[in-house]
């Protein structure tokens, strides 16, 4: 008799030692999972406003060889495209392998950014937009003070 209540004390100890372990691996994932997703969030948000930054200095350059604003990010990668100087310049604006047609388009959803442009104004400028995100670069609105300001800064 004592050694079935033995045997059903051992019985008892494995399984609750087995339930203790599940118990804490359910914990362990339950508190990792949703750090890493959040980690995730940040690293497309910074990949994001990097791509942004980028337009920016392509959108800035453009304007100081031309004069204006492009009207269509289409049109900017064109013209980076067919601009020489630029083209021989993109591993330092861009960075090392660097694919020019993903330029307009946002790493969040690969939506292509919102581009407004104000040309009407004595002073022209722009507004560049993320699909996903409040997060812009510019302004609409002629004030020259937020011509090449990023919502993050």
């Amino acid at each position: 008799m004592a050694s079935s209540s033995r045997g059903l004390q051992t019985v008892v100890q494995v399984a609750l030692s087995i339930a203790s372990l599940a118990l804490f691996y359910f914990l362990v994932i339950s508190i990792t999972e949703p750090y890493a997703a959040v980690e995730r969030k940040k690293e497309i948000t910074e990949l994001t406003r990097s791509r942004m930054d980028q337009v920016r200095v392509a959108m800035t350059e453009h304007q100081r060889v031309k004069g204006r604003f492009v009207t269509t990010l289409d049109s900017l990668v064109s013209w980076i495209r067919s601009d020489a100087t630029m083209m021989s310049k993109s591993d330092s604006v861009f960075g090392v392998g660097f694919i020019l047609d993903s330029l307009a388009y946002s790493p969040r959803s690969g939506k292509m950014f919102i581009l407004a442009v104000n040309d009407t104004s004595r002073a022209h400028t722009y507004l560049l937009s993320d699909p996903d995100s409040e997060d812009f670069i510019g302004t609409v609105s002629g004030d020259v003070t937020e011509l090449n300001a990023a919502s993050w800064e």
